[in-house]
């Protein structure tokens, strides 16, 4: 399988010290994979939006996500939640 163009964005919240979500991890390629792994092997929700992951991506690590994200993150959020 050929995962040069595959992207993973790990996002984080801490109230604390943050106003928003903000990118924990990002990879492409084999990281991405291995972000993918590590997130399988601890139990953590993994959410397929290549749309979104696209967006997401281009934020550095520990950026907020921007305003328009709110929405979409949120959505996840939730469905994660019931899950």
């Amino acid at each position: 399988m050929d995962y040069t163009h595959r992207l993973a964005v790990a996002l984080g919240y801490d109230p604390e010290k943050f106003n928003a979500p903000f990118v924990i991890a990002k990879g492409k390629g084999e990281v991405a994979e291995k972000i993918i792994d590590e997130a399988e092997k601890s139990g953590v929700p993994i959410v397929s939006s290549p749309e979104l992951v696209r967006k997401l991506y281009r934020l550095q690590i520990l950026e907020e996500i921007p305003d328009d994200l709110y929405i979409a993150v949120a959505q996840i959020l939730v469905f994660v939640k019931n899950l």
